[in-house]
Protein backbone atom coordinates (compact mmCIF):
# COMPACT_ATOMS: atom_id res chain seq x y z
CA UNK A 1 0.00 0.00 0.00
CA UNK A 2 2.79 2.24 0.98
CA UNK A 3 4.73 1.49 -2.37
CA UNK A 4 1.47 2.66 -4.43
CA UNK A 5 0.95 6.07 -2.87
CA UNK A 6 4.91 6.29 -3.17
CA UNK A 7 4.15 5.81 -6.83
CA UNK A 8 1.76 7.71 -7.29
CA UNK A 9 3.83 10.79 -5.78
CA UNK A 10 6.24 10.15 -7.84
CA UNK A 11 4.16 10.59 -10.93
CA UNK A 12 2.57 13.39 -10.27
CA UNK A 13 5.96 14.74 -9.09
CA UNK A 14 7.45 13.65 -12.97
CA UNK A 15 4.54 15.01 -14.39
CA UNK A 16 5.09 18.39 -12.75
CA UNK A 17 8.71 18.45 -13.01
CA UNK A 18 7.81 17.79 -17.08
CA UNK A 19 4.92 20.45 -17.56
CA UNK A 20 7.14 22.87 -15.86
CA UNK A 21 9.93 22.31 -18.15
CA UNK A 22 7.69 22.18 -21.78
CA UNK A 23 6.47 25.84 -20.17
CA UNK A 24 10.04 26.89 -19.47
CA UNK A 25 11.13 25.44 -22.78
CA UNK A 26 8.27 26.86 -25.45
CA UNK A 27 7.55 29.74 -23.20
CA UNK A 28 11.32 31.18 -22.39
CA UNK A 29 11.12 34.17 -24.70
CA UNK A 30 8.11 35.47 -22.88
CA UNK A 31 9.45 34.77 -19.67
CA UNK A 32 12.45 36.45 -20.03
CA UNK A 33 11.62 39.01 -22.01
CA UNK A 34 9.07 41.99 -21.57
CA UNK A 35 9.32 44.74 -24.71
CA UNK A 36 6.74 47.28 -25.02
CA UNK A 37 6.22 48.28 -28.63
CA UNK A 38 5.48 51.81 -29.87
CA UNK A 39 4.22 52.42 -33.42
CA UNK A 40 6.23 54.83 -35.28
CA UNK A 41 3.92 57.63 -35.53
CA UNK A 42 4.07 58.04 -31.67
CA UNK A 43 6.43 61.24 -30.29
CA UNK A 44 8.24 60.92 -27.54
CA UNK A 45 8.31 63.23 -24.39
CA UNK A 46 11.46 63.22 -22.24
CA UNK A 47 12.14 65.86 -19.69
CA UNK A 48 16.01 66.29 -21.24
CA UNK A 49 17.22 67.54 -24.68
CA UNK A 50 17.09 64.52 -27.02
CA UNK A 51 16.79 63.54 -30.28
CA UNK A 52 15.63 60.02 -32.08
CA UNK A 53 17.36 58.91 -34.48
CA UNK A 54 15.49 55.75 -36.98
CA UNK A 55 18.28 53.63 -38.95
CA UNK A 56 16.61 50.91 -41.51
CA UNK A 57 18.84 48.06 -41.41
CA UNK A 58 16.86 45.80 -43.24
CA UNK A 59 13.18 46.08 -45.34
CA UNK A 60 11.53 44.70 -42.56
CA UNK A 61 13.57 45.82 -39.62
CA UNK A 62 14.27 49.21 -37.83
CA UNK A 63 16.84 50.11 -34.98
CA UNK A 64 15.53 53.04 -33.42
CA UNK A 65 17.95 55.06 -31.06
CA UNK A 66 17.50 58.13 -28.80
CA UNK A 67 20.42 60.54 -28.60
CA UNK A 68 20.35 62.37 -25.01
CA UNK A 69 22.60 65.42 -25.30
CA UNK A 70 25.11 66.37 -22.97
CA UNK A 71 24.60 69.63 -20.48
CA UNK A 72 27.70 71.35 -22.29
CA UNK A 73 28.45 72.49 -25.72
CA UNK A 74 31.21 70.40 -26.42
CA UNK A 75 30.35 66.67 -24.85
CA UNK A 76 33.38 64.73 -23.62
CA UNK A 77 32.38 61.89 -25.09
CA UNK A 78 29.55 59.25 -25.53
CA UNK A 79 28.06 56.52 -23.74
CA UNK A 80 26.21 53.73 -25.41
CA UNK A 81 24.05 52.24 -23.14
CA UNK A 82 22.72 48.47 -23.77
CA UNK A 83 19.55 48.64 -21.26
CA UNK A 84 17.69 45.65 -19.78
CA UNK A 85 14.85 43.50 -20.47
CA UNK A 86 11.88 45.43 -20.11
CA UNK A 87 9.35 47.33 -21.89
CA UNK A 88 11.64 50.18 -24.22
CA UNK A 89 14.01 53.10 -23.60
CA UNK A 90 11.18 55.27 -21.97
CA UNK A 91 11.53 52.73 -18.86
CA UNK A 92 15.55 53.76 -18.78
CA UNK A 93 15.25 57.78 -19.99
CA UNK A 94 15.81 58.47 -15.79
CA UNK A 95 19.02 57.07 -16.31
CA UNK A 96 20.46 59.64 -19.26
CA UNK A 97 21.42 62.46 -16.26
CA UNK A 98 23.72 60.06 -14.91
CA UNK A 99 26.40 60.69 -17.96
CA UNK A 100 24.63 63.82 -19.13
CA UNK A 101 25.26 66.07 -16.07
CA UNK A 102 28.69 64.50 -16.35
CA UNK A 103 29.09 65.73 -19.78
CA UNK A 104 28.34 63.31 -21.69
CA UNK A 105 25.82 62.72 -24.67
CA UNK A 106 24.02 58.86 -23.92
CA UNK A 107 22.66 56.71 -26.70
CA UNK A 108 19.72 54.07 -25.83
CA UNK A 109 19.30 51.77 -28.19
CA UNK A 110 15.74 49.57 -28.07
CA UNK A 111 16.50 45.91 -29.45
CA UNK A 112 14.27 44.15 -31.99
CA UNK A 113 10.75 44.33 -30.68
CA UNK A 114 11.07 47.19 -27.99
CA UNK A 115 9.90 50.52 -28.25
CA UNK A 116 9.99 51.57 -32.18
CA UNK A 117 12.95 49.25 -32.86
CA UNK A 118 11.59 46.56 -35.02
CA UNK A 119 12.91 43.20 -36.35
CA UNK A 120 13.29 39.24 -35.26
CA UNK A 121 15.04 38.94 -31.73
CA UNK A 122 18.24 36.71 -31.64
CA UNK A 123 20.71 36.84 -29.76
CA UNK A 124 22.95 36.91 -33.12
CA UNK A 125 20.78 40.31 -33.80
CA UNK A 126 21.32 41.79 -30.71
CA UNK A 127 24.82 41.45 -31.50
CA UNK A 128 25.05 42.64 -34.86
CA UNK A 129 22.93 46.14 -34.02
CA UNK A 130 25.11 46.79 -30.99
CA UNK A 131 28.21 46.83 -33.31
CA UNK A 132 25.96 49.13 -35.81
CA UNK A 133 25.21 51.28 -32.46
CA UNK A 134 29.17 51.44 -31.80
CA UNK A 135 29.77 52.74 -35.56
CA UNK A 136 27.40 55.36 -35.75
CA UNK A 137 29.16 56.41 -32.23
CA UNK A 138 32.27 55.74 -33.89
CA UNK A 139 31.69 58.61 -36.42
CA UNK A 140 31.26 61.05 -34.25
CA UNK A 141 33.66 60.16 -30.97
CA UNK A 142 37.06 58.61 -31.12
CA UNK A 143 37.54 55.49 -29.83
CA UNK A 144 38.96 56.49 -26.37
CA UNK A 145 36.14 58.45 -25.01
CA UNK A 146 33.29 56.09 -25.88
CA UNK A 147 31.92 54.47 -22.68
CA UNK A 148 29.77 51.31 -23.32
CA UNK A 149 27.43 50.35 -20.88
CA UNK A 150 25.49 47.33 -20.10
CA UNK A 151 22.19 47.32 -17.27
CA UNK A 152 20.82 44.16 -16.45
CA UNK A 153 20.41 42.14 -19.33
CA UNK A 154 22.62 45.12 -21.82
CA UNK A 155 25.42 43.80 -19.81
CA UNK A 156 26.23 40.68 -21.80
CA UNK A 157 25.52 42.47 -24.85
CA UNK A 158 27.80 45.47 -23.94
CA UNK A 159 30.46 43.09 -23.09
CA UNK A 160 30.40 41.17 -26.64
CA UNK A 161 30.59 44.21 -28.07
CA UNK A 162 33.78 45.46 -26.09
CA UNK A 163 35.39 42.28 -27.17
CA UNK A 164 35.03 43.49 -31.11
CA UNK A 165 35.93 47.34 -30.32
CA UNK A 166 38.20 49.64 -28.28
CA UNK A 167 36.35 51.92 -25.99
CA UNK A 168 37.20 53.90 -22.78
CA UNK A 169 35.55 51.58 -20.60
CA UNK A 170 33.24 49.26 -19.91
CA UNK A 171 30.92 49.61 -17.22
CA UNK A 172 28.25 46.62 -15.85
CA UNK A 173 25.48 47.28 -13.88
CA UNK A 174 23.92 44.11 -12.47
CA UNK A 175 25.55 41.88 -14.88
CA UNK A 176 25.35 38.04 -15.19
CA UNK A 177 27.75 34.90 -15.77
CA UNK A 178 25.27 33.62 -19.00
CA UNK A 179 21.63 33.16 -18.99
CA UNK A 180 21.57 29.61 -18.73
CA UNK A 181 23.40 29.93 -14.89
CA UNK A 182 21.46 32.81 -14.18
CA UNK A 183 17.39 30.72 -14.79
CA UNK A 184 19.62 27.74 -12.89
CA UNK A 185 20.09 29.72 -10.12
CA UNK A 186 16.35 29.52 -9.82
CA UNK A 187 15.95 25.87 -11.68
CA UNK A 188 18.71 24.10 -10.29
CA UNK A 189 17.08 20.63 -11.08
CA UNK A 190 16.36 21.39 -14.80
CA UNK A 191 19.33 20.88 -17.71
CA UNK A 192 19.34 24.49 -18.52
CA UNK A 193 22.29 24.71 -20.75
CA UNK A 194 20.28 22.69 -22.94
CA UNK A 195 16.88 24.52 -22.47
CA UNK A 196 17.72 28.00 -22.93
CA UNK A 197 18.44 29.54 -26.29
CA UNK A 198 19.72 32.53 -25.64
CA UNK A 199 23.34 31.56 -24.23
CA UNK A 200 25.17 35.33 -23.83
CA UNK A 201 27.91 33.93 -22.17
CA UNK A 202 29.21 37.19 -20.05
CA UNK A 203 32.40 35.44 -18.73
CA UNK A 204 33.57 34.30 -22.41
CA UNK A 205 33.53 37.79 -23.47
CA UNK A 206 35.17 39.23 -20.15
CA UNK A 207 37.86 36.77 -20.98
CA UNK A 208 39.13 38.37 -24.72
CA UNK A 209 38.00 41.90 -23.48
CA UNK A 210 40.98 44.11 -22.86
CA UNK A 211 39.02 47.58 -22.48
CA UNK A 212 39.05 48.72 -18.66
CA UNK A 213 35.84 46.90 -16.92
CA UNK A 214 34.25 48.46 -14.32
CA UNK A 215 31.42 46.28 -12.77
CA UNK A 216 28.25 47.20 -9.95
CA UNK A 217 26.10 45.00 -8.24
CA UNK A 218 23.90 45.34 -5.31
CA UNK A 219 24.08 42.70 -2.12
CA UNK A 220 20.55 42.85 -1.91
CA UNK A 221 19.65 42.59 -5.80
CA UNK A 222 17.01 39.71 -6.15
CA UNK A 223 16.78 40.01 -9.89
CA UNK A 224 20.45 38.74 -10.61
CA UNK A 225 21.98 37.74 -7.74
CA UNK A 226 24.55 38.93 -6.64
CA UNK A 227 26.45 35.28 -6.02
CA UNK A 228 25.81 34.82 -10.01
CA UNK A 229 27.96 37.79 -10.88
CA UNK A 230 30.50 36.95 -8.47
CA UNK A 231 31.49 34.33 -10.54
CA UNK A 232 32.54 36.73 -13.19
CA UNK A 233 35.84 37.77 -10.87
CA UNK A 234 38.11 35.06 -12.00
CA UNK A 235 38.02 36.59 -15.69
CA UNK A 236 38.57 40.21 -14.59
CA UNK A 237 42.16 41.90 -15.45
CA UNK A 238 43.91 43.18 -12.37
CA UNK A 239 43.14 46.31 -13.27
CA UNK A 240 39.63 45.91 -13.47
CA UNK A 241 37.39 46.65 -10.75
CA UNK A 242 34.06 44.72 -8.81
CA UNK A 243 32.54 46.95 -6.66
CA UNK A 244 30.04 45.62 -3.77
CA UNK A 245 27.72 48.27 -2.88
CA UNK A 246 25.85 47.02 0.19
CA UNK A 247 22.41 46.99 0.16
CA UNK A 248 21.41 47.94 -3.18
CA UNK A 249 18.55 45.98 -5.42
CA UNK A 250 18.46 45.66 -8.41
CA UNK A 251 17.83 49.36 -9.90
CA UNK A 252 18.96 51.87 -7.51
CA UNK A 253 22.17 51.35 -7.73
CA UNK A 254 23.07 55.13 -9.36
CA UNK A 255 21.39 56.22 -6.04
CA UNK A 256 24.94 55.19 -4.13
CA UNK A 257 27.63 57.40 -3.11
CA UNK A 258 29.73 54.80 -3.84
CA UNK A 259 28.15 54.79 -7.49
CA UNK A 260 28.26 58.40 -7.82
CA UNK A 261 31.92 58.45 -6.62
CA UNK A 262 33.35 56.12 -8.85
CA UNK A 263 31.65 57.40 -11.83
CA UNK A 264 32.86 61.11 -10.93
CA UNK A 265 36.15 59.75 -11.73
CA UNK A 266 35.66 57.56 -14.86
CA UNK A 267 33.96 59.97 -16.34
CA UNK A 268 35.82 63.77 -15.69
Amino acid sequence: MKKKILFRWLKLFILIYCIIGIVIYYGQDKILFHPQEITRQSQYSFPYPFKEVNLPYTRKSNINIIQFTANQPQPKGVVLYFHGNKENITHYAKAAPDFTSRGYDVWMIDYPGFGKSTGEFTEKQLYDWALVFYKLARARFAKDSIVIYGKSMGTGIAAQLATLRDCKTLILESPYYSFPSLIGTWLPVYPVNNMIKFKVPTWQYLKEITNPVVIFHGTDDYTIPIRNSKKLISFLKPTDKYITINGAKHNDIPDFPVYKQIMDSLLR
